[in-house]
Formats: structure tokens, C-alpha cells, sequence
């Protein structure tokens, strides 16, 4: 594998317009080499799919306060105690359980890394993705809060069958009616030039950046 430094610059041209947008380069799968030389470029937000691979990968990298790692694939609850000493973020709360096992690791825990957690909502409705539903959400949200949960943002993943502007806007008006303050973790590689249109704060890319 290698970087693709025209995409980046083509991304970074894009994200011009939107001061208010972040780009979390997803190393999910990729080479050590290759995230060492995007750390020695400056890059410093990254996000991975699973906490093992995170863990085995980024504790030969020198985790500090000058790198921020969000997880942004599913977590299991016997991997809560993990994931809180390693990722500053964690995208993929989705359901109640889950809050309990974190409200209780958190209050254990000495080395706590993570600072801030984001809801992932199931947008699409689509029975093979995670996320909590839409009608769900208010209530898992104040649940959160409830349990002294810092929800800082929403997240999703929309359908890729179907116009993703639909379901950015979707997303836009949930965290509205919710909490206007909240961020959005929205648009991925093949759709994020859309989610930019949508208040996007981060938007998650993997495949343009490596080959």
C-alpha cells in the first residue's frame, strides 16, 4: 500500500470551503508504514473499525495528546474496558446495554483516554447495519446523558443504493430537534463531497487516500 497524495489534495481542495469540517483518515486494514508517514506529514485524526486491530497497531505508535483516534465500527461489550484506554472517540454507541457496560467501566477506570461518544443511527432502517433506530434515538440519547454519558455527536452510514442526501438531511434535522450543539460524523469515500452540503463535521476516508 502507498498514499494517494493527488486524492488527498483534491480532498483537502474540497474541505477548503468547510472550515468547520475535519477529515478522520480511516487506517482500518492499513500498513503501520504507511500511517507513520501520514503522522510525519502532520495528519493526527485517524479512526479505526476494530479495537484489537486499533490496539495492536497504534500502541507501536506513540499514543499522545498530539493524536486523536475515534472508533468507528461496532463495539462489543466485552471490549468496552479496551476501547475506553485507547480511542479519545467513540462513534458506535447504538444501544442501552451498551451505555450501562460504558457508565461502568467509566467509573472504574484510571486510565480513561476517551473523552467523547457518538450515537450511530441506523438511517436507512437497514436490518444488516448497526446504529440505534430512529425512533429510538431521543430516548437513547437522554439516556446517555442520564447515565452522565458525554454525547458530543451523531453518526451514520447511509444506504448505497439509494441518494445519500436524503439521508444526510435526515441526519441534519434529528440532531437539530435533538441538541442543535451536537456534531455529525457523516460521509465516507464515495459520498462525503455530499455530506459536506449537510453540516458534516467529519467526514471518514479510507479507500481515496491509500492504493
Amino acid at each position: 500500500m502507498s498514499i494517494n497524495s493527488e486524492n488527498l489534495i483534491a480532498i483537502h481542495k474540497n474541505l477548503n470551503k468547510y472550515p468547520e469540517t475535519k477529515l478522520l483518515i480511516v487506517t482500518k486494514n492499513q500498513d503501520l508504514n504507511d500511517i507513520n508517514v501520514l503522522i510525519s506529514e502532520g495528519y493526527r485524526l485517524f479512526g479505526e473499525n476494530r479495537v484489537q486491530e486499533a490496539y495492536r497497531k497504534y500502541s507501536q505508535i506513540n499514543i499522545n495528546n498530539d493524536l486523536e483516534l475515534h472508533l468507528i465500527g461496532p463495539l462489543q461489550r466485552n471490549k468496552v474496558k479496551q476501547a475506553l484506554k485507547i480511542f479519545d472517540t467513540i462513534q458506535t454507541i447504538d444501544r442501552f446495554s451498551l451505555i450501562d457496560e460504558i457508565s461502568k467501566q467509566i467509573n472504574n477506570l484510571s486510565d480513561l483516554r476517551t473523552r467523547d461518544f457518538y450515537i450511530q443511527v441506523n438511517i436507512g432502517q437497514e436490518e444488516q447495519k448497526f446504529g440505534v433506530s430512529k425512533k429510538e434515538l431521543k430516548e437513547l440519547y437522554s439516556y446517555s446523558i442520564e447515565k452522565k454519558i458525554s454525547v458530543s455527536g451523531l453518526m451514520c452510514i447511509p444506504p448505497n443504493t439509494s441518494n445519500p442526501s436524503v439521508f444526510f438531511k435526515e441526519m441534519l434535522d434529528l440532531k437539530n430537534n435533538i441538541n442543535e450543539n451536537l456534531k455529525l460524523s457523516m460521509g465516507m469515500s464515495g459520498d462525503y463531497q455530499i455530506a459536506l452540503n449537510f453540516q458534516t463535521n467529519f467526514i471518514r476516508i479510507g479507500s481515496l487516500i491509500f492504493r
